[in-house]
């Protein structure tokens, strides 16, 4: 008998692929960086670099060149003594204006860790009648501008008499804002809803849930809040010009325009001493954002794939 032929087995057929993704995909995997490219980044970031370095340059300059006004981009003076004449020249509470920053940036961080880790797990989490509704008016004051709210508050805190305290720049940090609300929530939706309802069998209520088994896991998050609270009240000039009057209560931000103003009009504002100052208020935050870098990272990932539900 002869053998039955066998007919070949048909090729797999290819998955279609749409022609722009496709393309776009092929677009990408084929991208490679050339010694071009690495040649505009190097250019573009010594532009950006150009005002560090100038004031690095003016930081570093005599009083006579401060004097004439004859800075260079490339420092030709290195007198490092500036860095101590700043707080013994200046007829200024240098250290003092240090240390209202490191209070208020510091206190400041505490409270929007604090207030925006349980109003975010409380959104997420909790069940409430109009939760939602009520989230989406915490979302809406984002949209009011800070201006028209300005003067309400310098009353309100006026009428309190924390005017010329700390208490103006700290305490509304303990009551979290609409932006950091959103990404703890964001962030804690991820969280598998299992978890809640084990620790629900083992006798856990909301705050103990929140605290021993969501709170650990809001690591990167909760970093990087406190990032932004501390760049955003260490650099902070508005609220202290408003609310401060006094040498003793006033941050480094405000110190230093208090520095550029003499009683003589002829006499031209310390620069050298000045820059030192901005070297100071400067240096801390980048250190801050380099040591948490992968933090802001993680939570761009984690608040980004999450959704609005």
């Amino acid at each position: 008998m002869a053998a039955a032929t066998q007919a070949p087995p048909a090729a797999a057929a290819e998955p279609a692929v749409a022609p722009g993704r496709g393309a776009t995909a092929r677009t990408l995997k084929a991208f490679k960086a050339s010694p071009a490219t690495y040649a505009v980044l190097l250019i573009v970031s010594a532009v950006f670099f150009v005002p560090l370095i100038l004031m690095v340059s003016i930081a570093l300059a005599s009083d006579q060149t401060s004097a004439q006004n004859a800075f260079t981009v490339i420092p030709t003076e290195f007198l490092w003594s500036n860095f101590s004449d700043v707080f013994t020249a200046t007829g200024l509470p240098v250290g003092r204006f240090v240390l209202n920053s490191v209070i208020i940036a510091t206190l400041s961080a505490v409270g929007q860790v604090l207030s925006s880790s349980l109003v975010g797990y409380a959104f997420a989490r909790l069940r409430a009648p109009g939760k939602n509704v009520m989230f989406v008016v915490v979302l809406a004051t984002m949209m009011i501008p800070a201006q028209i709210t300005m003067i309400p508050q310098f009353l309100l805190f006026k009428e309190l008499g924390w005017v010329n305290t700390y208490l103006p720049l700290i305490v509304p940090s303990f009551f979290s804002n609409a932006f950091n609300v959103f990404l703890v929530r964001q962030f804690v939706s991820r969280i598998p809803s299992e978890m809640d309802e084990a620790a629900q069998v083992d006798g856990l209520g909301y705050f103990g849930i929140y605290r021993r088994i969501v709170l650990p896991m809001m690591w990167p998050i909760l970093t990087a809040i406190a990032i932004f609270t501390l760049t955003h009240a260490w650099g902070d000039f508005m609220g202290p010009l408003i609310y401060l009057n006094s040498e003793e209560t006033m941050p480094l931000a405000l110190g230093l325009q208090y520095m550029t103003s003499t009683s003589n009009a002829m006499q031209l504002p310390p620069w050298n001493l000045v820059m030192v100052g901005s070297i100071m208020l400067t240096l801390p935050m980048i250190v801050v954002y380099y040591l948490g870098q992968k933090y802001l990272y993680e939570m761009n990932v984690s608040v980004g794939s999450a959704g609005v539900k």
